[in-house]
């Protein structure tokens, strides 16, 4: 007897059409593909792939140091080469800051794809890279600087991008 009350039970809910569904509205993250991202090749090396910085390139990571040293950065993000790591070392040292390797791209999508994997959209960013890596960062930023290229050996420039909701600023400062 259990078993045919049960079975008459399955039948008369399997006989009921399911509830419909209803779209639970998703707040829009105000912070998401935002930021302030302070974007910088990597000073001076010596000759060859992975090498140390030059005593120049210690001069330029120090310069870099003071400039940005009251900018509110939160997280440092560079290649996994050590002149990247050398370039950030001040920085990363005396303010304490987390770091994060990216892998360099020609299209800026490993460090899109790393910041948004750790949550670092609405914060203020340094991003070290290469002088054919910086552009296509920028672009994937949205950001239109006015170059076209970085110069082999041009370490002298910062760019900082100021990436909006709705808009984009880039602005480039020399620094020695």
């Amino acid at each position: 007897m259990r078993y045919v009350v049960l079975l008459l039970i399955c039948c008369w809910a399997c006989g009921q059409p399911s509830p419909e569904r209803q779209p639970i509205p998703v707040a829009e993250d105000s912070t998401f593909l935002t930021g302030t991202f302070y974007l910088v090749r990597h000073a001076e090396q010596f000759p060859g792939h992975d090498t140390s910085l030059t005593e120049e390139g210690h001069r330029r990571a120090g310069s870099l140091y003071r400039l940005l040293k009251d900018s509110g950065i939160q997280k440092i993000y560079f290649t996994p080469y050590r002149r990247s790591i050398e370039t950030a070392d001040s920085l990363r040292e005396y303010l304490h800051i987390d770091t994060v390797s990216y892998r360099p791209d020609s299209t800026g999508e490993s460090l899109l794809y790393e910041i948004t994997r750790r949550n670092d959209w609405g914060k203020h960013v340094l991003v070290i890279g290469h002088s054919n890596t910086l552009l296509p960062i920028m672009r994937s930023l949205k950001a239109k600087p006015k170059l076209d290229s970085i110069k082999e050996n041009d370490y002298s420039n910062l760019f900082i991008v100021k990436k909006y909701k709705d808009s984009v600023k880039c602005k480039r400062i020399s620094y020695e």
